[in-house]
């Protein structure tokens, strides 16, 4: 890989090759071999998002080796759903990480995007805000200006109807819920912008873990609502900040 980026910066400076060519000819190239995990140092180039590691399932010693690879390259990453012990592991080899323990994620940059347009972040209750900050984190890391504004269910309603304006305001509207899922349904008929549901796994016995809200999300009768999967906040938040570029081209 090393030869093959020396060859094409060559080729530039004696421009046998534009700019652009080297670039498409970059962002292609090989991910980088660490046997178990294989990392791709070049997806910022493809998709402007930084590379995020998923913690469950992967042992300390391998979130770490993965994290080290990506910090010699100087670029932005993520890793998800990462606990205490997993973030002063990371912190032991990039000092630059930062810990952002109720959306349990471990951020190294603040990604190269600057902050644009407005994705706001809704909750139904406070029992929803871990999954939100997961979105509000996602998304700023993208480069979305982020606002937030929680607990406004709709078991009182009067609460969100109190923010009208800020919700009119927003470019994307990412609605988390759990219990019977139904904040995305409400706001869905106040205001035109994208909304994104996320269902969450917080309720009692017949909720099944999200289930009901995911269920509620996915048959609302409210048109420009896109739901994702239960309590992924990670998801909804990258969506988010995708739409929220585009609206910042026009």
């Amino acid at each position: 890989m090393e030869a093959r980026i020396k060859e094409l910066l060559v080729r530039l400076a004696e421009g046998e090759i534009e700019a652009g060519e080297a670039f498409e000819a970059l962002r292609d190239l090989p991910f980088e071999d660490l046997g178990f995990a294989k990392v791709d140092h070049h997806r910022p180039l493809r998709t402007s998002a930084p590379e995020t590691i998923f913690c469950p399932g992967k042992g300390l010693a391998e979130i770490g080796e993965i994290a080290e690879s990506l910090a010699k390259t100087g670029t932005s990453f993520m890793a998800t759903r990462a606990n205490q012990a997993a973030f002063d592991l990371v912190l032991g080899l990039v000092p630059k990480a930062r810990y952002h323990p109720r959306a349990r994620i471990i951020t190294v940059g603040q990604g190269t995007l600057p902050k644009r347009g407005e994705v706001l972040v809704l909750t139904g209750g406070t029992s929803d805000i871990p999954v939100a900050e997961e979105a509000a984190i996602a998304a700023d890391m993208l480069g979305a200006k982020v606002e937030r504004i929680y607990d406004v269910g709709v078991a009182g309603v009067h609460r969100l109807l109190s923010f009208r304006s800020r919700l009119e305001a927003a470019n994307v509207i990412i609605a988390i819920a759990g219990m019977d899922g139904a904040l995305p349904s409400v706001v869905g008929g106040l205001v035109s912008c994208p909304i994104i549901a996320v269902p969450t796994s917080i309720g009692y016995g017949a909720s099944f873990g999200g289930l009901a809200a995911l269920l509620t999300m996915m048959n609302s009768c409210a048109p420009g609502i896109a739901v994702v999967n239960i309590d992924n906040g990670f998801g909804a938040g990258t969506i988010a900040a995708r739409i929220n570029a585009l609206k910042g081209e026009d």
